[in-house]
């Protein structure tokens, strides 16, 4: 079986985010929804690491991740197109900036029904040519 996280790599992680969040809450969404890639894909994370002193520091994502910016018609579209194609999905929605901790968090995304959610941000892992059409016409955040 071939590594998944030696290139060329067949699979594709995109994130793409509402262009109009602070800086804050893009990092912010990002880092959330990056953490739901790693662990609906644990194949995806390498091996720890280790400088020259030995001293460990954590495992990462094995791959790149692009990430992208939009408008939130341009997130709903991108979670539209994911799930008619299967691809596993990720998603961050403005209610949960309200929220304290992650039982909070689903229920703000369960209140909501899925073509009403307001995404601010939405992460997703699969073939690349997948992922491309997912993101087609998307920009590359700056």
């Amino acid at each position: 079986m071939d590594d998944p996280l030696v290139p060329p790599f067949d699979t594709k992680i995109a994130i793409v985010v509402r262009g109009d969040l602070p800086t804050w809450q893009r990092l912010n969404v990002t880092a959330f929804l990056a953490s739901g890639i790693a662990a609906e894909c644990p194949h995806l994370v390498g091996r720890p690491y280790a400088d020259a002193d030995g001293t460990a520091y954590l495992a990462l994502l094995g791959m790149p991740v692009l990430i992208f910016e939009g408008s939130g018609s341009v997130l709903t579209t991108a979670r539209e197109r994911a799930l008619r194609r299967g691809l596993p999905l990720a998603v961050f929605t403005s209610q949960m900036f309200a929220t304290g901790h992650d039982a909070a968090n689903r229920g703000a995304v369960e209140a909501v029904p899925g073509d009403e959610l307001d995404l601010v941000g939405v992460a997703l892992h699969g073939p690349r040519n997948g992922v491309d059409k997912v993101v087609k016409g998307v920009s590359l955040h700056p």
